[in-house]
């Protein structure tokens, strides 16, 4: 199993350019199920949960084409609607394929889902508002099972904003017979980004970018070219890793509109910003950053995702914050670990409370999931000494190249 060792380095310096979204990626991919035409993606991030995704797409007999960072999905061919738990297992993004499935083929047969182990993220949202739209769903050794003859549009008031379940549903109500209505969808750029790319194969949606979609089935879709937009993540941890190491780094190739709730909490942190179009340079003037207080909560708030990261920039900061962790109830695992490198945290339920400290040292540390391995590499590089990340392969199911990233910013980095 690979590890990453870092040794801290001083301050991160330089540019450094945006890969595609994965979290944007994965649903336009199940997307091309909705159609017998080929799509055509660009931007794709070369990160493993798009790997497995396209794995996934393959055993059900789609033909896809990958040169670096377009793609090209044809589904024309498909002859499966089983995902297995062996892919499932590794990635929670596989439950997207379930509505596609069963608009357009009247069956989906999906392995419950597997990916970071950050709370029980349950399915109920997706598998309720399939059921109002008149399918049929059980759930048998392991497997959801749903079936329809035409899926009707519905009326779907959410409990909560789930972004995959809003996505799953968009996904299912653009071929359903008459008009869907999802109440308190959720509003992430990556769900605007699906919707478009609806529009685009020939959906009506109205209301997009906000908490009420209205969809207008349509009997058939076609194909379409569609460009995967930047990853707002990537953007904003590469961002706390310049902060965090007193540096200066420019982004590019982002969406700063994407960002206005992590770039409000670094500026209140201490640091300079600048933006245009599409990059963000941050410069900390060689300054410790201030503690920032964060509260997780759905777009456009501060995002979960971004959580962890924040946690190891206020371990590095002068003085004491909270962060509040409202969306997961198991997402601190990375506390045991940022307190192996020293840094002062105490946990009361779903609030932390970060005492700054000065500098942490370097020490063998375990990744527990995607944004926490994230969390590690940030403190990493602004500790003492070496430290060694296991477990980095949750790490490659979202960072694209982080490595080499990282090293032209001046960051002493190597897999081993």
């Amino acid at each position: 199993m690979e590890t990453l060792s870092i040794t801290g380095n001083g301050p991160l310096q330089g540019e450094v350019v945006i890969a595609g979204a994965k979290n944007a990626a994965l649903p336009v991919i199940a997307a091309s199920l909705l159609t017998s035409d080929p799509l055509q993606f660009s931007n794709v991030p070369a990160v493993q949960d798009i790997a497995t995704a396209l794995e996934l797409m393959k055993l059900l007999g789609c033909k896809v084409d990958r040169q670096e960072t377009r793609l090209s999905i044809d589904t024309s061919q498909v002859h499966s609607v089983q995902a297995p738990y062996e892919l499932v297992k590794t990635m929670r993004g596989s439950i997207l394929l379930l509505g596609p499935l069963l608009a357009r083929f009247g069956e989906a047969d999906i392995s419950l889902p597997g990916g970071c182990a950050i709370g029980s993220r349950q399915v109920n949202e997706h598998i309720s508002g399939l059921q109002r739209m008149g399918a049929e769903i059980t759930i048998e050794g392991g497997y959801i099972k749903a079936r329809a003859t035409r899926l009707r549009g519905a009326h779907i008031p959410m409990d909560t904003p789930s972004v995959t379940a809003t996505e799953t549903l968009l996904m299912a109500a653009a071929l359903a017979d008459g008009t869907t209505v999802i109440e308190n969808a959720a509003m992430e750029p990556e769900v605007t980004d699906l919707a478009r790319l609806l529009v685009a194969m020939g959906a009506s949606i109205e209301g997009i970018g906000s908490s009420q979609l209205s969809v207008e089935g349509a009997s058939s879709l076609q194909g379409t070219s569609h460009r995967v937009p930047p990853d707002r993540i990537e953007s904003s941890t590469l961002l706390v890793a310049a902060a965090a190491t007193r540096g200066k780094v420019a982004i590019l190739d982002t969406n700063p509109d994407f960002l206005r709730y992590v770039l409000a909490k670094l500026e209140d942190a201490g640091v300079k910003l600048r933006h245009g179009a599409d990059w963000v340079e941050l410069d900390s003037g060689g300054r410790r950053c201030r503690a920032v207080n964060v509260s997780t909560a759905p777009y456009p708030a501060f995002p979960t995702d971004m959580q962890a990261q924040f946690m190891a920039l206020n371990a590095l900061a002068e003085g004491t914050a909270t962060v509040v962790e409202n969306i997961f109830e198991n997402r601190f695992m990375h506390v045991s670990e940022l307190q192996r490198m020293g840094a002062n945290i105490s946990l009361q339920g779903h609030v932390a409370m970060v005492r700054g400290t000065e500098r942490l040292q370097g020490a063998p540390v375990m990744a527990t999931d995607l944004r926490a391995s994230a969390a590690l590499v940030i403190a990493a590089l602004a500790a003492d000494g070496e430290t060694s990340i296991e477990r980095v392969y949750h790490l490659d199911r979202g960072y694209a190249n982080i490595e080499q990233k990282l090293a032209g910013l001046g960051a002493i980095i190597r897999r081993h």
